[in-house]
């Protein structure tokens, strides 16, 4: 069992460990906190969405910037879309899951906003539908996605791609990247408070 917990672990340092000599990737999170403080700073909101383990992921990040991450500041508007279970029960039970996210989209967000989603296949129905509709009304897109991007790749106005192909590798690294995301987006907007 020893060494299969090591094996484990060395697959995650080694994901990460790609990350970080990805230069494009690296740049790419430099976009998205570049994008993220001034739609922050103009009184855009940040939405999240996800399935299963990445819905989860999804709720975590949005509590760091509607919460707090190190400092005690004004909250940051920012939510998962499927915290509200009543919701989103009847969206799936009356139309589709497939339509739960993209529903929300149309109804909450506005051009300029920013709907994070989070699939490590890059091709779950319901955020790709969010992420069309998020297109259609001027919403700014990052996708969070492993390797290849899957259909996420095209919508996506920014793409955290993952080099992996192993879910609980891609999971572990959405977690970093989004860390890195909220604390330098929290550092850019409180600095001298």
């Amino acid at each position: 069992m020893k060494v299969a917990i090591k094996k484990l672990i060395k697959a995650s340092i080694e994901t990460k460990q790609a990350i970080l000599e990805n230069d494009d990737l690296v740049l790419a999170i430099d976009s998205v906190i570049k994008m993220v403080v001034p739609a922050f700073n103009n009184g855009q909101r940040v939405h999240f969405c996800g399935n299963g383990g990445s819905a989860a992921d999804a709720q975590h990040l949005a509590a760091e910037f509607s919460g707090r991450f190190y400092k005690n500041r004004r909250a940051l508007p920012s939510e998962a879309l499927h915290c509200n279970t009543s919701y989103l029960t009847a969206v799936a039970n009356d139309y589709s899951f497939d339509e739960i996210y993209s529903r929300l989209v149309d109804g909450i967000m506005e051009k300029g906003d920013v709907l994070i989603g989070l699939s490590t296949s890059g091709n779950s129905k319901n955020i790709v539908k969010a992420f069309e509709t998020a297109r259609a009304k001027g919403i700014i897109t990052v996708g969070f996605t492993g390797e290849d991007g899957g259909a996420l790749r095209e919508l996506s106005d920014h793409l955290i791609n993952i080099p992996s192909s192993v879910t609980p590798r891609i999971q572990e690294a959405h977690i970093l990247v989004g860390h890195i995301i909220c604390e330098l987006v929290e550092a850019a907007i409180f600095y001298d408070k």
